[in-house]
């Protein structure tokens, strides 16, 4: 958890490489869809690109589709979900449901000024969706990804006016969601304005110390 640009997406990634296991991303399962010309996917970005959240509904669809595939039997992270009470407590009835839980809720504090400079420029591969950051981790060639070559471009929901939207929206409706896993005393709080590196080396102090 965490507001837009904290740095979830990112960690995210390298957690999962650690553990070996699956990463269920509501984002990049919409952005999958929506480039798929999947009618999710599509009806998904119509709130996306105004900064907007998806449904309850369709967010919930595809989380639990994705919970019922063999990989997520045993581990997984969820990465952007749930992103309001209402889906935590959808959520839940699927864990019950799989006779799981959630064992760690892991929340990364960042202030609005960095948010705002982190969205505005940065720029993702369009083939592997690699993240790029034009001031901090830019591309060894304009607009174009070190990995795949891949053409870089910036998304939709990083425009300052969807920015403002988004932090608008999790301030009114994912901030609960802090005070809903912290009742069930699950919830641990990281501080996003490190460097890259040390935000992960607390994370992964938080996980190893729940195992």
């Amino acid at each position: 958890m965490g507001p837009p640009g904290a740095g979830k997406g990112s960690q995210s990634t390298k957690i999962v490489k650690k553990y070996n296991m699956p990463s269920i991303s509501t984002g990049q399962m919409f952005r999958d869809a929506y480039n798929n010309n999947d009618p999710i996917g599509i009806e998904a970005m119509k709130f996306i690109k105004n900064g907007n959240l998806v449904s309850d509904e369709i967010t919930n669809g595809i989380v639990r589709t994705r919970l019922l595939r063999d990989d997520a039997e045993t581990s997984f992270l969820l990465d952007g979900y749930p992103r309001t009470v209402a889906q935590a407590i959808a959520l839940d009835g699927m864990l019950d449901d799989m006779h799981t839980s959630l064992d760690a809720v892991i929340n990364i504090l960042s202030s609005h000024d960095v948010l705002f400079e982190r969205m505005e420029q940065r720029r993702v591969c369009k083939t592997c969706d690699a993240t790029y950051h034009l001031r901090f981790k830019k591309p060894q060639e304009d607009g174009v990804c070190d990995l795949d070559g891949g053409e870089l471009y910036q998304r939709l929901d990083d425009t300052h006016e969807s920015v403002m939207r988004r932090l608008e929206i999790y301030e009114s409706k994912t901030k609960p969601l802090l005070d809903y896993y912290s009742n069930k005393g699950i919830l641990y709080n990281v501080n996003g304005m490190q460097s890259f590196d040390k935000v992960y080396d607390d994370i992964i102090l938080v996980l190893e110390d729940i195992k």
